[in-house]
C-alpha cells in the first residue's frame, strides 16, 4: 500500500514537470504575438496553473486518506490480537482484577515478632529453647485491644463442657473464653468460623454472641467442599497472631502448637485484615466473587514482599492464603508459597507438620497429589539440599501415610549426597491423658530453611491447598544485619530441639509397632 502511494506521488511530480515545460514554451512564442493573444495565453496559463494545483491537492489527499486507512487497520488488528491472545502463564494464578496493583512499599512501624508455643502437660525438653505460651499471647492481645478483635477460626471448644471432660487443664481455655466475652461488651469483636457440622459444640459462640460479639459462619462445604481451617487474630488493626492452635482448650495444654505474634505492625495487620475481610464477606455470600473487589487486593507477595523492621532487623514479609479461589489480585496462594520457599533453600529444609500425604486426603474417588512431594525430591537431587521431616504419630494418624514417608526417606545416599530423613514425633500419654479426645499430638505446621521461616495453619495434603481455607506468615530476615536472633534461627532451634528429643523416633517398622500399636 505504501509503494502504491509512492508511485502516485512520482506520477504527480512527472506531470508537474511536463506541465512546467509546456508553459515555458508557450511563453516563449507569446513574445511574437499581439497583446490580445498574450492576454488570452496568460488566461490560459492561469487555468493550467489552477488545474495543476488541483491535481497536486488531489494526489496529496489520496495519500493522506491511504495513510489514515492504514493506521486504522493497524490499530484494529492490535486490539483484536490483545483480545484473542492468552496471557503468558505464571507460577501462580493471575491477578483476579484487571486494575493495576499498587507497588510494594516499606513499613516503618516498630514491628516486634515473638514465637509462641503450647507444650502439652508433662512434655519436658532437655533444652534451653523456650518461648512464651500461646495462652499468654492471647491474653496479651486481649489486654492490648482498644477498639477491635477479629478472629478467624475452625471451631470453638474452650471449656470442659464442650468436650465432655473434667480436666483441670481446661482452665486456661475457659479463661480465654471468659475474658473474650468480657471484651465483647466493650469493643468490636468479630468472629469468622467454619459452619458447625452435626453435633459440633456451639455453646462458646452463643455465649460470645450474647456478650456482644458479631459472628459469621462460612459455609465452606457449599463454597469449595472444604472447611475454614485457618487460625489467626487481628487486634486493633496493628497486632496479629497466626499459627496452628485452634480455639480449643486442648490447644493450650494438651496439644503441641506453634505460632507467631507480631505487635505494633499496622501494615502487616492491615494485610492480614484483608484475608479476614474475605472470610467475613463470604459469611454473608452464597458464592466466591471472581474477580474479587479491588479492596481485597494486595501488593505484598512472594515476588514483592513487604519490607519492614522485625525486632530491629530488616525483613521481607508476606502472607499467603488458600484455596486459590480465595486469593484476590496480588495474593500468593499457599501452595505456591511453600514451593517457592523450598526452591529458595540453599542448605537445608526442616518441616514439622502433623500430617504429610501426597494425596487428596478427603476426595472420593481417591486422588494422588504430589506437588510438595515432587518438589522435595527435586531440590534434594538438583541442589543437594538437606531435607528433614518431623511428622506426628498419634491415635488419629492414617496408616496410608507411612508408605509415602518411607518412600520419601529412601531418597538418602551418602555417596550421592542425597539426604532426606524422616522421623516421627510422639507425645506420650498417661492413662488419664489418653481419655482426652483428640489430644496428645504435635500439631505444628511450619517450615524453616537457611533463608526463610514459614508459619502456617494447614496440614500437608492436597485438600488443604485446593479446597480448604488456610493462611501462612512468611518471613525472611537478613542475618548479617540482625542484632537479635532471626526468626529463621529461632524456628530452626525449635525444630532441632524436637528432632533430637526423646519424643522423636526413626521411621522403622519396629519403632512403629512400639509407639503406634494401633497402626500396624
Amino acid at each position: 500500500m505504501f509503494r502504491s502511494d509512492a508511485a502516485a506521488g512520482g506520477r504527480g511530480e512527472e506531470a508537474a514537470r511536463v506541465q512546467q515545460e509546456s508553459a515555458d514554451g508557450t511563453l516563449q512564442n507569446h513574445r511574437l504575438k499581439s497583446s490580445a493573444v498574450c492576454l488570452h495565453d496568460a488566461k490560459m496559463n492561469m487555468i493550467y496553473s489552477v488545474l495543476f494545483t488541483f491535481h497536486l491537492l488531489l494526489q496529496y489527499s489520496r495519500c493522506v486518506i491511504a495513510l489514515a486507512s492504514v493506521a486504522t487497520v493497524l490499530l484494529a488488528a492490535m486490539a483484536l490480537y490483545n483480545l484473542m491472545t492468552p496471557r503468558a502463564s505464571s507460577s501462580h494464578p493471575p491477578p483476579s482484577s484487571s486494575l493495576p496493583l499498587p507497588q510494594a512499599e516499606s513499613c516503618t512501624d516498630p514491628c516486634k515478632i515473638v514465637l509462641v508455643e503450647s507444650i502439652p502437660e508433662g512434655l519436658e525438653f532437655n533444652s534451653s529453647t523456650t518461648h512464651p505460651s500461646i495462652f499468654q499471647a492471647w491474653l496479651n492481645l486481649m489486654s492490648e485491644a482498644r477498639s477491635s478483635i477479629d478472629i478467624a477460626s475452625f471451631y470453638w471448644t474452650l471449656t470442659n463442657a464442650d468436650t465432655g471432660t473434667h480436666e483441670p487443664t481446661a482452665e486456661q481455655g475457659e479463661t480465654i473464653l471468659r475474658t473474650l466475652a468480657e471484651r465483647s461488651g466493650k469493643l468490636s469483636v468479630r468472629i469468622a468460623v467454619n459452619t458447625p457440622q452435626g453435633s459440633q459444640p456451639q455453646d462458646d459462640l452463643r455465649l460470645l454472641n450474647d456478650s456482644g460479639a458479631d459472628i459469621r459462619t462460612v459455609n465452606m462445604r457449599k463454597l469449595t467442599s472444604g472447611v475454614l481451617h485457618t487460625k489467626f487474630w487481628v487486634v486493633d488493626k496493628k497486632h496479629i497472631y497466626i499459627g496452628s492452635a485452634n480455639m480449643d482448650w486442648r490447644s493450650l495444654t494438651q496439644v503441641k502448637e506453634l505460632g507467631a505474634v507480631v505487635y505494633n505492625c499496622s501494615c502487616l495487620a492491615a494485610d492480614l485484615g484483608k484475608i479476614f475481610e474475605a472470610y467475613w464477606y463470604l459469611g454473608d455470600s452464597q458464592s466466591i466473587p471472581s474477580p474479587w473487589p479491588t479492596s481485597f487486593n494486595t501488593p505484598y507477595n512472594k515476588d514483592t514482599p513487604l519490607h519492614l523492621p522485625l525486632n530491629n532487623t530488616p525483613s521481607n514479609v508476606y502472607l499467603s492464603s488458600s484455596p486459590p479461589s480465595f486469593c484476590a489480585a496480588g495474593r500468593t496462594p499457599d501452595l505456591q508459597s511453600i514451593l517457592s520457599v523450598m526452591d529458595d533453600a540453599q542448605s537445608f529444609i526442616y518441616i514439622a507438620v502433623m500430617n504429610y500425604l501426597p494425596t487428596m486426603e478427603f476426595s472420593h474417588p481417591k486422588r494422588y497429589w504430589a506437588d510438595i512431594d515432587t518438589q522435595l525430591r527435586r531440590v534434594s537431587y538438583e541442589k543437594r539440599v538437606k531435607v528433614r521431616l518431623l511428622i506426628s504419630c498419634w491415635a488419629s494418624t492414617q496408616p496410608v501415610m507411612f508408605p509415602f514417608l518411607k518412600s520419601l526417606a529412601s531418597v538418602y545416599d551418602t555417596k550421592s549426597k542425597l539426604d532426606i530423613q524422616v522421623r516421627l514425633f510422639v507425645v506420650p500419654s498417661s492413662p488419664k491423658q489418653k481419655e482426652i479426645p483428640f489430644a496428645r499430638v504435635n500439631h505444628n505446621k511450619y517450615m524453616v530453611t537457611d533463608k526463610i521461616a514459614y508459619i502456617g495453619t494447614s496440614n500437608w495434603s492436597g485438600d488443604y491447598f485446593v479446597s480448604t481455607a488456610g493462611s501462612a506468615l512468611v518471613v525472611n530476615q537478613t542475618a548479617s544485619q540482625s542484632v537479635e536472633p532471626t526468626v529463621q534461627s529461632q524456628l530452626q532451634a525449635v525444630f532441632e530441639r524436637d528432632w533430637n528429643s526423646d519424643y522423636s523416633t526413626p521411621l522403622t517398622h519396629c519403632v512403629l509397632s512400639h509407639f503406634c500399636t494401633h497402626l500396624v
